[in-house]
């Protein structure tokens, strides 16, 4: 029977938003995924922009190539906090990134369920 644990970003400080500084490949750290395919991550995250812009963020899961491994959103001015990954599913110690249009305006926060089998 699996089990479900609930855990911070591996990017986080104490639970904290990550703070997206990139803004291009390799992006800014915001998880490193369970070692090894027999347990999984569900990782959820939201965004947040504090930019009177709208900014489009790419979050790099898995892999930087594009277009297999990125997901976009633009995240409208001063919003938040925007769904940016509705519990995807990554393992293997698969990373995932994110960098933004525009630098320091977009925190993104989250949570991981961690599923051991």
């Amino acid at each position: 029977m699996a089990t479900f644990s609930k855990k911070l970003l591996s990017g986080s400080t104490d639970g904290k938003a990550v703070k997206v500084a990139a803004t291009a490949t390799a992006g800014t750290l915001i998880h490193t995924a369970v070692t090894g395919t027999t347990n999984l991550d569900e990782i959820w995250l939201y965004a947040m922009n504090t930019s009177a812009s709208n900014v489009k963020v790419t979050l790099e899961w898995g892999q930087a190539d594009a277009p297999d491994g990125n997901i976009e959103v633009t995240v409208q001015a001063e919003a938040g906090l925007v769904c940016l990954t509705p519990g995807l599913l990554l393992q293997n110690s698969l990373v995932v990134r994110a960098f933004a249009a525009t630098a320091n305006v977009i925190t993104v926060h989250g949570f991981v369920n961690r599923i051991t089998a």
